[in-house]
């Protein structure tokens, strides 16, 4: 069976920049940002992207091209005869699974918010009321779960139609969206009286404020960050590598999907900062900044109502590339394995994690004494633990030893595959950092993950 191809370029950087981009930008980097020191943060986190995200992510490329396969079945196509690398094929695609678990109902909080601001449900709430609001929304499974299919449907829907007419149309239509809300939003937030001592926060670096964290802190949060903003491990990347052509070296490639997903990062925090200075709003609560924070702020400024449906269409969009991109992981998988054509995977896998999704949302409410990390936690927090803390790191190490070694594919059948095309190649100097030292970096990374 011919492999399906993307139809362009701009498809494949942003259906790959789609993938990276989730709620781990929007929700998690602006408030991490908060809590580790603002600039000095920021500073840390773009310098650990370049020495860690890239590399990864350029190994995971060059798999997939020259595998032409999903990542359940790269490995059969370019590891040594009777080697066990193909192993990882399989945890990768089990982490495609574990992650959807729960992304889906976490997407469909973003569309519910989506919903109720629109409606006008925050409106004239005062905090508790808005504190209340996500409350109710945890301790509605009829309604969680209802959003949760609806994800579920429409992801599975638009992948069905095809690579380039469903998930390669969509997925741009998105993301350029998506880029343009975010600068409407960001300039409005920018411009409100009183957030430019937010704007000064967030980009100017406070090395006082980073050693009362303690510097160690801000570093294992800033690396933490740059490696699980990409969703490298799980092959996720590997897809869209295996639907290019030869035109591009893929260092190059990999730079400019890293530099899309920071800017995503970083204009949130634009339209985060200013507004919670604006506001009195302490910039470091945490999860709760999204949810509970923001709405609060939407209700106190002009037009609040507007600002606060765009922003989480904004935050939809970030969240359902994901979902479309890891869907296409899965449906490629299957397809490989079993041999079904795209519509039979879509129905099947449709069904498949509509119903393993239904734990996640039980977690918050009926099934909520189930406390598997402790006082506190709930089902989502540990489908996190396993896919983040574990499948990630560890799949990216064994992506990093693949390449590298002699007993994978390799070093220079990696670095032939990786600079064939034009643009930014693999250089002969990298070679020692990426096979000594990134894999002891993913190492540490992964045990402070267990710790």
């Amino acid at each position: 069976m011919e492999r399906e191809r993307l139809g362009s370029r701009l498809g494949f950087l942003l259906l790959s920049a789609g993938c990276a981009i989730g709620v781990g930008n929007v929700w998690k980097f602006p408030y991490m940002a908060g809590q580790y020191g603002g600039g000095a943060f920021v500073l840390v986190y773009l310098f650990f992207l370049i020495v860690l995200g890239v590399p990864v992510m350029t190994m995971e490329f060059a798999m997939g091209r020259a595998s032409r396969k999903s990542p359940v079945k790269l490995y059969d196509e370019l590891a040594p005869k009777n080697s066990k690398w193909y192993i990882h094929g399989y945890v990768a695609m089990l982490g495609n699974y574990i992650l959807m678990m729960f992304y889906t109902t976490v997407t469909g909080w973003m569309i519910q918010y989506f919903v109720d601001t629109a409606r006008g449900k925050f409106v004239g709430l005062d905090a508790n009321g808005v504190a209340s609001a996500f409350g109710d929304m945890l301790s509605n499974p009829i309604a969680m779960g209802a959003y949760m299919i609806l994800v579920v449907v429409a992801g599975f829907g638009i992948n069905s139609i095809g690579l380039q007419n469903g998930l390669e149309k969509v997925t741009k239509v998105m993301m350029l969206a998506l880029m343009v809300i975010m600068m409407v939003l960001a300039f409005n937030s920018i411009f409100m009286e009183g957030g430019k001592e937010g704007l000064e926060f967030y980009l100017l670096p406070d090395f006082q404020r980073m050693k009362e964290i303690g510097i160690g802190n801000v570093i294992v949060g800033a690396m933490n960050q740059s490696f699980f903003t990409l969703s490298l491990g799980i092959g996720s990347m590997a897809i869209f590598g295996s639907y290019i052509g030869k035109e591009r070296a893929l260092m190059g490639e990999s730079i400019r999907v890293a530099v899309l997903d920071t800017f995503v990062a970083l204009a949130s925090g634009l339209i985060v900062f200013p507004a919670c200075f604006a506001y009195g709003v302490e910039a470091d609560s945490g999860p709760s900044l999204i949810f509970i924070t923001l709405p609060n702020i939407f209700n106190n400024i002009p037009m609040g109502r507007f600002w606060g449906t765009l922003f989480f269409v904004f935050l939809t969009f970030a969240a359902f590339s994901t979902i479309l991109a890891v869907f296409e992981n899965i449906i490629s998988c299957s397809s490989d394995l079993w041999g079904w054509n795209r519509k039979k995977a879509c129905v099947i896998n449709a069904i498949l994690i509509g119903v393993l999704s239904i734990p996640c949302v039980l977690g918050f409410n009926l099934w909520s004494g189930f406390q598997p990390l402790g006082a506190g936690s709930s089902v989502l927090d540990l489908e996190d633990f396993v896919v983040s803390n574990l499948i990630l790191p560890l799949g990216s190490l064994i992506y990093v030893l693949f390449c590298v070694s002699r007993y994978g594919w390799g070093w220079d059948k990696f670095a032939a595959e990786a600079n064939e095309g034009k643009g930014f190649k693999v250089a002969k100097w990298m070679r020692p950092y990426m096979t000594f030292v990134l894999p002891v970096i993913i190492l540490i990374l992964f045990l402070m993950g267990i710790i």
